[in-house]
Order: structure tokens, then sequence, then C-alpha cells
């Protein structure tokens, strides 16, 4: 893929996220957009992913925008005093859960790179006085963060949307500590998508055209230099769970139909050697 292209896509994301973010702040959008919809139907998507009634209390409900695929905090095993480093944080929602895990000998770094996401984690904490988490702008392809920094790296369903997931990895290895661990919740491909999906922008946006094949991801990051990776949970979510309205989509309802149980969520952890 050429650098032109790369970039042609992280500005499709960056405008896409940053519109949700405004829809969300101005209440208007739509009822049944999981990715950008009302407090209920986040609530129920999150619930389906995996997150607990006690887990949507105990963080501010508008760091919660219905954008995960899983719950990686829940499969981390975080400890107390760890730093813990969020790849493609969004509002904040899993820096925030993991906050109250590490406690405030804990630190958690969200980095996003929609200005707009960050802002309304940067808002979200200050309203819920989280002392322990920051929000620093940036790609993960090129992490502000430093070499063997970090304790643990959680991810949410981002990194299908990077044009350069085998950078992603490297810069996920280089940031973790030795003996460090990655926990990742992430959209799959079983088998590829028909073109037209494939160069859908919404279905881009929505975390389905830019999903890597599973055993090519899985490769990406044994090719990084980790180690022990184990797949701890796979499920087929519904479309409509993960994309914008399938309306605007624009596609023939058989295609969507056909192709529903290609894309699954995988959770993956894996280790940085000593």
């Amino acid at each position: 893929m050429s650098e032109d292209r790369k970039e042609e896509i992280k500005k499709m994301v960056r405008e896409g996220y940053a519109k949700i973010v405004q829809e969300r702040s101005s209440c208007c959008a739509p009822a049944t957009s999981s990715c950008c919809g009302g407090g209920d139907l986040t609530r129920e998507v999150s619930r389906f992913l995996g997150y607990t009634d006690e887990e949507l209390r105990m963080v501010p409900e508008d760091a919660n925008l219905g954008l995960g695929c899983g719950n990686p905090v829940a499969l981390a095993s975080l400890k107390e005093g760890e730093t813990v480093l969020d790849l493609g944080a969004g509002a904040g929602f899993d820096c925030f859960l993991a906050a109250h895990r590490v406690g405030m000998k804990g630190k958690v770094i969200g980095v996003d790179m929609t200005p707009q996401m960050v802002e309304k984690a940067r808002e979200n904490a200050r309203k819920a006085n989280y002392r322990n988490v920051e929000f620093r702008l940036g790609e993960i392809e090129n992490l502000p963060v430093a070499d063997n920094s970090v304790d643990v790296i959680i991810s949410n369903c981002v990194i299908n949307l990077s044009p350069d997931k085998e950078r992603v990895f490297r810069e996920a290895f280089r940031v973790l500590k030795p003996r460090g661990r990655i926990v990742i919740s992430d959209m799959v491909l079983l088998r590829e998508l028909p073109e037209p999906l494939r160069n859908n922008v919404n279905a881009y946006i929505g975390c389905v055209s830019g999903a890597e094949l599973k055993d090519k991801y899985l490769e990406l990051i044994k090719n990084a230099g980790f180690q022990d990776i184990k797949v701890l949970g796979e499920t087929t979510l519904p479309l409509e769970l993960i994309l914008y309205p399938v309306e605007e989509l624009k596609l023939p309802l058989e295609i969507l139909k056909e192709f529903g149980d290609t894309v699954v969520s995988i959770k993956v952890q894996a280790t940085k050697p000593a």
C-alpha cells in the first residue's frame, strides 16, 4: 500500500470518528446507530460485548460511545501499580476502567489520533477527577510513548483501522517492558470480503473493511517479536452492532447476509520476551 493511500485512510478514519464525537455531543445521532447511538442502545451493546452493569456505572457515561468489540480490561488481569497503554482510547472508556484496576500507584495512558476524541477524553477525566489517567494525541503507528515503559497494552477494535498493522505491533513491542503483555479485542476476517464491502467507506470506519484475515493478523503479532500468543475468545458479531446504520452502506442486503459470519471479534493475548 502506498504512503499516499495510507494517509488517505487515516484522514478518512479521523474524520469519521470526529463526526461520531460531534453527533454524540449534539445529541442528534441516529437512534439506530451503535457507533453514535443514545445511552440505552450504547449500554445494551456494551453488555453484549461483556461489560458488567457495575463497570458501566463506574465510568463517566460520556466516555462510552459503544465503539468496541470486546472488553480487553476484563481479560488483562491488571494489577495495582501497573502502567497501562490504550491504543485508540476514544473518549476514554477502557482507560477509566483500567484506572480503577491499577489504582493511584498505577498509571493509564490513552493514545488517539482524533483531536476531538482526545479533547472529549480529557474533559471526561477532569469532570470525574481521574488523576492517574492521561490522554495523548498521536498515531498508534508512531506512539508518543518511551521505549520499555509500559507494563500492559490494551486495545479495543482499533488496530483493524490502521493501514499499517505491522508497524502498530512493532510499536507496541517497542514501548512494552520486557515480560510486558498485550491484550486486545479486534475485528478479523475468516475469509476475504467482496469488493463492494471492502471498498465501502462506512464499512471501513465500522471496523469491517480494514480488518485482516485472522491467520495473517496473528502472524503480524508473532513477526513483531511477541511470544505466547493466545486466542482467548472469538465471537461473531451482528454487522448492525459494529457498522454505521446498515442503510448507509448502500449495499445489497444479500451481500451483508452472506458475509455476516465472515467478520469476527477476536480476543488475543501475547507477551514480550524477557
